[in-house]
């Protein structure tokens, strides 16, 4: 009932939308689908979805796109007015027009999964309640549409993590990388659950960037250690992700797999040449000076981590960045 109370404060957000606003959870869907109208400019749909549905502040959002606050406010009040002024209706989306606004839908429940699993902002390192409201509209999506391999994809990659999440954190909050996790802790049950949608999603041979990005999880999931894990299965799988999205934060997460299939060499190239587009994100610079150090190139890598602290609000984050800070100048 809570969580009810809160849905119907967040749709007030939306001030001038239609006035036709969904009161059953199930209808969400639909209201998530008309931000996503390909009228609106891709990251306004997005932007303003997080923020009028799902209730995620400015700043959050802001800091998941990598841009300022008021360029990202501008974006969600440029999208209100199109709204409006294009009547963009409240509904289901016709078959046809189904595959562009599930892209956009499904970018959206993985942002907030992000940002629950890695809180930008707030007094945690993490926001548990985010985390389960991307893995129930994950659900919402996949039992809607469960001819869409790449909505099975985004659940069983949301569920992979989730199956680790309790792992993530020492008692006071201190952050426990991948490699010394404690993998007994690791959620079992879920994790098959989660390999089973893979499964189903592979099965329809429409392979998309949250199945590769499930089945990278997978891999890490079913790895008895960090260095048992089937690195150039995950370096051939963030290949293929490169080739899908070509983002540059995908490429940042394969220079990891790179130095554990190809040695310490040759990924701080991979890293350095994403600098100039990724300079105001935090983990290019804790990246790069996790590989530095590797080579043996501390006082880079020292300028890397104090980089990377500038630019991160995350208590975990940040102490850990600290503790190399202060190791080093020790």
């Amino acid at each position: 009932m809570r969580r009810e109370a809160r849905y119907q404060d967040k749709l007030a957000l939306l001030e001038e939308a239609p006035t036709r606003m969904p009161t059953a959870r199930d209808e969400r869907l639909d209201l998530i689908f008309m931000c996503c109208h390909p009228a609106l400019a891709r990251d306004a749909r997005i932007a303003l979805t997080l923020r009028s549905v799902l209730g995620l502040t400015t700043a959050e959002i802001a800091r998941a796109f990598l841009t300022s606050e008021s360029t990202l406010a501008q974006r969600i009040v440029r999208a209100k007015r199109k709204i409006v002024d294009a009547r963009i209706a409240l509904r289901r989306p016709e078959p046809t027009e189904l595959v562009d606004r599930l892209d956009q839908a499904l970018a959206v429940v993985y942002l907030v999964f992000n940002e629950g699993y890695l809180a930008t902002g707030g007094p945690g390192p993490a926001r548990r309640d985010l985390m389960l409201e991307a893995d129930r509209l994950a659900s919402e999506f996949a039992r809607a549409l469960p001819d869409q391999p790449d909505a099975l994809g985004l659940l069983a990659m949301i569920h992979l993590h989730l199956a680790r999440a309790d792992s993530r954190f020492d008692e006071r909050g201190r952050m426990i990388l991948l490699e010394d996790q404690d993998r007994s802790r690791w959620d079992r049950a879920r994790i098959a659950d989660a390999v089973r949608l893979l499964d189903r999603a592979g099965a329809m041979k429409q392979p998309g960037p949250y199945q590769v990005q499930a089945a990278i999880a997978a891999l890490h999931a079913e790895a008895p250690s960090w260095s048992a894990t089937d690195w150039p299965r995950i370096r051939r799988l963030y290949d293929a992700l490169v080739a899908m999205t070509g983002s540059p934060v995908v490429r940042l997460n394969r220079a990891i797999a790179l130095r554990e299939v190809a040695g310490a060499e040759a990924a701080p190239r991979e890293a350095d040449g994403l600098a100039a587009g990724l300079d105001r994100y935090h983990l290019l610079h804790a990246t790069r000076a996790e590989l530095l150090r590797d080579l043996g190139r501390r006082d880079e890598a020292h300028e890397a981590d104090r980089r990377a602290l500038e630019l991160t609000e995350n208590p975990a984050e940040r102490a850990l960045l600290e503790e190399r800070i202060a190791s080093a100048e020790t």
